[in-house]
């Protein structure tokens, strides 16, 4: 007899554009066990530092929520430096022990800086002020980037459209979207 492991939950896109002075973070609510989506309607964007960031995550939740947690505290002992924090918080995933088996990525986004953070110890800033991550991440990135160089939409208008095209083409991505700007 073959036991089998359960499926990991997984699915999410996530997607930030910058346009204007503004920044939109959004992303859908799907969530899927193997092959069933057992979730239409899951909220995968905070905001954190009295509002001041906006924070976007895929992957495994327990793991999302451990590292915002973690984030947070970066935060207050940086005082409010988004890029300090992000940076002292993927050092920490990538070294410490328990950490480094989290399996997530975070897009995190304040008035002035979009990031992208990794258990790689990766902390990237995109190019353009667009970031996208989880399975329909990169289609919404591609849609994003064409909205931008070829309409007026705001920044989150382009976000909405651009995870509603994801969700025309990833089948681990929903149109129950959520958006949040600064």
């Amino acid at each position: 007899m073959t036991v089998r492991k359960p499926s990991a939950a997984r699915a999410t896109t996530i997607l930030s554009v910058r346009r204007d002075g503004q920044v939109a973070l959004g992303g859908d609510g799907q969530v899927t066990l193997g092959q069933t989506v057992i979730k239409h309607d899951t909220h995968k964007i905070r905001r954190l530092a009295e509002g001041r960031i906006l924070c976007g995550f895929a992957g495994s939740t327990a793991d999302s929520f451990a590292l915002l947690e973690r984030f947070e505290t970066k935060l207050e002992q940086y005082k409010g430096g988004t890029k300090r924090a992000a940076i002292e918080l993927a050092k920490d995933w990538r070294t410490d022990k328990i950490l480094r088996r989290l399996k997530s990525l975070l897009v995190v986004v304040d008035s002035e800086v979009t990031l992208i953070l990794s258990g790689e110890g990766d902390v990237i800033e995109p190019p353009e002020g667009i970031a996208g991550i989880g399975s329909g991440g990169q289609y919404a990135v591609a849609a994003a980037r064409a909205l931008l160089a070829h309409s007026s939409l705001s920044a989150e208008q382009i976000v909405r459209e651009s995870l509603n095209i994801a969700g025309d083409i990833c089948i681990y991505t929903n149109r129950n979207i959520i958006v949040e700007t600064l």
